[in-house]
């Protein structure tokens, strides 16, 4: 008896809900203080049953306030990335798209050094990097309008002017930072990291997270259709504005929100969706869900080698570029036969 394709999916989103899982709990054992794997059961299924507690509190503190906020953000953050990579791929109909393609890192870039020049807060800096990561984009998006009426090809151009903006007015925040404090923590806040984050960051993203991966599932249709070309989306009935608004907002509002909390992270939007294509196709409704655990999976691998390395913290941007860097050279003979 044949096996439908729709049980082959299912099959594959199973188990890569398992390796999630498995690489979620697996996490908590990783980093230079080693807690034992009971030890770590124990403290997590004490904050939902009474179980007494034998433990230091200081093991409490590392496991839930300091190694579950990480893990959680690896997961939510790789599979934004991801999700917004595969949506601007499919829309903008190239495989080189990455997420941050209308200006949203670099605006929100510019948000944090501004914040970190005049001595801001964790939640200053991270406010003031999604205000400007959203300015970034609107003004991407005002120049497609008055200049090329919304078509794909000037916004894209209009994400690399806003970008190279951006980029510069960050180079001049550097050239005024105070090079003792200001301008090494902008230094490594651009080059990304999990380890500042905290509860409140996940419990923030994850409204944001729902709301944008809800849309994208109710326009599913329609983005397959937008998939095909505009004229034939539009003779089928698509909205073809709406739908491009609902990629682009849901995308940016993923992509924003995680440059926020945890730095410039590149490659994972734009490799993760290949990785997912080659196991699903090209259906879109299928693409988001396989990007989404494999962007998680990916980026929480990566943060555990970097938690698992004594002496030093790597920054994460660093190693995903590192492991991207090869795989966008595997891509470019898939380019040249085509990208389907």
């Amino acid at each position: 008896m044949k096996i439908r394709n729709s049980e082959y999916f299912s099959v594959k989103i199973l188990l890569l809900v398992a390796l999630t899982v498995v690489l979620f709990f697996g996490s908590f054992l990783v980093g230079r203080y080693p807690i034992p794997p009971q030890t770590v059961m124990d403290i997590i299924l004490s904050q939902f049953l009474p179980i007494p507690q034998y433990w230091d509190s200081t093991l409490e503190t590392v496991v839930m306030q300091v190694r579950l906020p990480r893990i959680a953000l690896g997961i939510l953050v790789g599979g934004a990335l991801s999700v917004s990579g595969a949506s601007y791929q499919t829309l903008f109909k190239n495989p080189m798209v990455s997420p941050d393609l209308l200006g949203v890192s670099a605006g929100a870039g510019f948000g944090a050094a501004l914040a970190m020049i005049n001595n801001g807060s964790w939640w200053q800096i991270q406010t003031t990097a999604f205000t400007f990561g959203m300015i970034a984009v609107i003004a991407a998006y005002i120049i497609a309008y008055v200049f090329g009426k919304q078509t794909i090809t000037i916004l894209i151009l209009g994400g690399v002017v806003v970008s190279s903006l951006f980029q510069s007015l960050i180079s001049i925040i550097k050239t005024l930072a105070d090079t003792e404090n200001q301008l090494p923590a902008i230094t490594f806040w651009l080059m990304g990291g999990l380890g500042k984050g905290a509860n409140q960051d996940v419990l923030l993203m994850l409204p944001a997270m729902v709301l944008s991966l809800a849309l994208l599932f109710l326009f599913r249709n329609q983005i397959n259709a937008l998939a095909a070309g505009e004229d034939e989306a539009a003779t089928m009935g698509v909205n073809v504005p709406l739908v491009k608004l609902i990629v682009i907002c849901s995308s940016t509002l993923m992509t924003v929100c995680s440059v926020s909390i945890c730095g410039i992270i590149g490659w994972v939007g734009m490799v993760v969706p290949h990785i997912a294509r080659m196991l699903t196709g090209a259906n879109y409704s299928k693409l988001v869900a396989t990007s989404f655990f494999i962007g998680g999976i990916f980026l929480l691998l990566i943060d555990n080698i970097i938690r698992g390395v004594e002496g030093v913290e790597l920054p994460l941007g660093v190693l995903t570029a590192l492991v991207g860097t090869p795989v966008f050279v595997l891509l470019l003979s898939r380019v040249k036969k085509g990208w389907s």
